[in-house]
């Protein structure tokens, strides 16, 4: 499989990322590129193990495009150290710093998280305007869907911090899922005002100030109740509550499965509902959305889950390349540099 000469957008893929690689992000990119032909992939990581792989996934795949690094970082490395001392020549540095380098228009990963918004960070560099990165989370809603900001980029926001994940998660959504004009909630103890603590209450003030659709102060059950589009908070409980939202998949698999184990009659129940729980449990399923891009850094980086199938990886890329034609960092620079300039 050669690449075409009419490719218009280059997307460095992490090979050595994630709890399945590299099997399941070659087998993932190489689906991307066969429903979308005019990507151009370039495998990062130990070469001899991306070719054993290719071998086996797609044979005629360009090897030029095969960019070797030597080193992976591990989930049990400590990102900022890896990243500036010890794994300079790991998938994830050398990945991101094609995109730094403009040899490439995105790097997506599905390794060490840490590590990816690190490198993303220090070696593309922020966007004007940007104090921190965020990195946001789609929840199943009862009108399709509601995008958290912040889910763990920072665990310390500040107000401002806070703003800027309302304008980034705003541009997003309206480019990405056609949403015109997204509403914004903040995440707070109740929707009176005067709720909240000092960071929330803050952050309230200039939101509202802002040239954005925030329609007040919401509650954590109206994040699955749709009631805002967005919904913004402080990285450290944005990020307990992802965590949380993830266990709810593994217990409602426990429970059907222990419903079916009570007997012949309860088996037969689960299978009449086999399609429809499939379809109700997709909606959790992290996959279906691909990864998380890391947005307000000064190009496009995603990330993905661990476990990430190799649908999860084809989904990163495509959504990559996706953001890439919208030219969203484009946007959300222009947007940002607007609200400074008031």
């Amino acid at each position: 499989m050669t690449h075409k000469a009419y490719s218009n957008c280059r997307i460095a893929v992490d090979a050595m990322g994630g709890d399945y690689a590299p099997h399941n992000v070659i087998k993932g990119a190489i689906d991307a590129i066969k429903m979308d032909p005019s990507i151009e992939l370039y495998f990062v990581g130990q070469e001899e193990a991306i070719l054993k792989e290719l071998n086996k996934i797609e044979p005629q795949f360009n090897k030029e495009n095969i960019i070797h690094a030597s080193e992976v970082i591990d989930m049990c490395d400590n990102p900022t150290i890896a990243v500036r001392k010890t794994k300079t020549d790991s998938s994830i540095v050398v990945g991101v710093n094609m995109v730094r380098d403009k040899k490439a228009d995105a790097f997506i990963s599905a390794g060490n998280t840490g590590a990816v918004m690190t490198a993303s960070t220090l070696n593309i560099g922020r966007i004007k305007g940007v104090g921190r990165p965020t990195i946001g989370a789609q929840f199943p809603s009862t009108k399709g869907g509601c995008f958290v900001y912040d889910v763990g980029a920072s665990v310390d926001s500040k107000p401002q911090h806070i703003l800027e994940y309302a304008i980034m998660g705003s541009i997003f959504v309206k480019e990405i899922m056609g949403i015109e004009n997204p509403t914004v909630g903040l995440l707070s103890v109740g929707e009176e005002d005067s709720k909240g603590n000092d960071t929330t209450l803050k952050a309230l003030q200039l939101l509202k100030e802002a040239d954005i659709n925030f329609i007040g102060n919401v509650e954590g059950r109206d994040i699955l109740t749709g009631k805002a589009d967005i919904v913004v908070c402080d990285g450290f409980v944005g990020n307990i509550m992802l965590k949380f939202a993830e266990s709810v998949l593994t217990l409602l698999k426990i429970k059907i499965r222990d419903f079916a184990d009570g007997g012949l009659l309860n088996k037969i129940k689960v299978l009449l509902m086999k399609g429809t729980l499939k379809r109700i449990l997709k909606d959790f399923d992290s996959d279906a959305h691909g990864g998380v891009p890391l947005m307000g850094v000064k190009g496009i980086s995603i990330i993905g889950h661990g476990s990430s199938s190799p649908l999860g990886i084809r989904n990163m890329i495509l959504r990559a390349k996706e953001m890439h034609e919208k030219e969203l960092i484009k946007k959300i620079e222009e947007s940002l540099g607007k609200d400074e300039k008031k």
